[in-house]
């Protein structure tokens, strides 16, 4: 595959919420590009379009790669990873949230560079900027050149534009300006430079590796180039890291409440990954002790959806007492770009990646457990395929709460009227998916699964939750201007 071509999409993932960005970088270790890589690697479920990597090293520069297609079949070539010199590199594994989607185009492709008077810098960003289109008309309308149709590219012009001394003081000036969700890891010629938004909706967090140091949105990609994590950077904190003289602490941001994203529990996150000193794994097999709590049924067994549902199914199973089985297989080996996707091949839809284990549910009383309903097309097809295996009868059992309302904070959600629970009641969904029950987590339940023992402060939540409650933390202002309607206050 060129690194000008996107893969193609799988029938299968229409109708999963895609899983934003993630990014990661290192300081202060040799190769420091092959660590990145490593990282972006362990992030791929965050974004699977497109991966790039910039590093410095003092006498060659700043050096970069940007691809489309998977980390694995890119930047494990040793012609390549040798263009990327240096002890100080970040990276950003790609889906679009903002711009083009499905159209994207390698100059959308993060990290982001741009040369400054005091030297150069590089970005990579994961969330969404919700006055993105109003900043890129200010910034054009001053003489600004964009080269991407991304939202991140705006840090860049506002940093650029800014009179502050420095490339860490003109980020903060830059991102003063910005609303919505960002985690962002920049670097200079020296330094690794770490961000949250004063929510802390998306993640971020710190690692140790010998003399080195690492910034990720995820630990479990410090596990696997062997840091030692940290903690994680704080809502509203900046960190700005050296080799020689470690992390400084900045607080740019007036202080707010924190509202991290909720879904990082429910499926973007990795089992293995740890939020908040929590464990995902066990988050998601509390979500599903909960789930059992709230909507008991008479049934045989209990099955996942392969894979993200795994964890629910088998904490549903244990609280219920029936038995937890794998109805359902999951091909590992099936890729994005396994075939040429023609009609033929669509129409057999997500039989590609699943298998029903017909041996197991025949004549069974099925509970399935999955992650989230979204438009629900590959709920329909799941069940029809345990039907057609002889199910006896068939129970959706959904491990958080009926998503109603799009995300606009670095997540990629259908347009409201597309997303089934704004659209229908949960009876109604369940006539439409044609199934013998569904239920759905409540939010107080889900927030009782993520350690808030008395559920959701209505006045204050503790989470952003806007998918679920409609309620906004940060007002999406670029898409109120273009007619969004917002959730009237109750």
């Amino acid at each position: 595959m060129s690194d000008t071509q996107m893969p193609p999409a799988h029938p299968f993932d229409d109708d999963k919420l895609k899983e934003e960005c993630g990014i990661f970088g290192v300081v202060g270790v040799t190769d420091a590009a092959n660590f990145v890589a490593l990282g972006l690697h362990a992030l791929q479920h965050r974004g699977q379009e497109a991966g790039g990597i910039v590093s410095h090293h003092p006498e060659h520069g700043f050096n970069n790669a940007r691809r489309f297609g998977y980390v694995r079949d890119n930047f494990t070539s040793q012609k390549l990873m040798e263009t990327l010199p240096g002890e100080l590199a970040i990276g950003h594994v790609r889906y679009s949230t903002a711009g083009s989607k499905g159209q994207t185009q390698i100059r959308d492709v993060q990290p982001f560079f741009g040369e400054f008077s005091m030297g150069g810098a590089a970005i990579a960003h994961n969330g969404n900027i919700t006055n993105a289109e109003a900043l890129r008309k200010e910034l054009i309308e001053r003489g600004s050149i964009f080269q991407s149709s991304s939202d991140s590219e705006c840090i860049i012009h506002l940093m650029a534009r800014s009179l502050q001394r420095n490339i860490p003081e003109r980020m903060e000036d830059a991102l003063r300006r910005v609303e919505g969700a960002f985690s962002v890891v920049a670097m200079t010629r020296t330094k690794l430079i770490g961000v949250r938004d004063p929510l802390g909706v998306r993640p971020l967090v710190l690692g140790k590796i010998g003399d080195g140091w690492a910034l990720s949105s995820e630990t479990c990609a410090l596990d696997i180039i062997g840091a030692e994590y940290v903690r994680e950077i704080e809502p509203g904190e900046m960190v700005v890291i050296t080799a020689d003289k470690g992390v400084e602490s900045i607080r740019p941001f007036r202080p707010q409440k924190s509202r991290f994203c909720i879904f990082e529990h429910v499926y973007f996150s990795r089992p293995d990954s740890i939020i908040g000193d929590r464990s995902v794994y066990e988050t998601r097999r509390q979500i599903g002790v909960e789930l059992a709590r709230e909507t008991p049924v008479e049934a045989d067994l209990v099955c996942p959806v392969p894979d993200s549902g795994t964890p629910a199914a088998i904490g549903y199973a244990h609280e219920s007492g029936i038995p937890y089985g794998m109805g359902i297989i999951r091909n590992q080996y099936m890729g994005r770009t396994f075939i040429e996707p023609t009609e033929q091949i669509r129409n057999m839809g997500v039989r590609l990646k699943l298998n029903v284990n017909r041996a197991l549910i025949k004549g069974k009383r099925v509970v399935l457990v999955d992650d989230s309903v979204v438009r629900g097309t590959t709920s329909r097809k799941i069940k029809e395929m345990i039907l057609d295996a002889g199910a006896a009868e068939v129970h959706f059992r959904i491990a958080s709460p009926p998503t109603a309302w799009p995300c606009f904070y670095g997540v990629d959600t259908p347009q409201r009227e597309k997303l089934l629970a704004a659209t229908m009641s949960e009876e109604e969904m369940r006539d439409h998916l044609g199934v013998d029950s569904l239920k759905f987590i409540s939010l107080d339940g889900l927030y009782r699964a993520v350690g808030e023992a008395s559920g959701r402060d209505a006045k204050s939540p503790q989470y952003c939750d806007a998918c679920f409650s409609g309620e906004y933390p940060v007002k999406p202002s670029d898409m109120v201007e273009k007619g969004f309607r917002m959730k009237a206050a109750e």
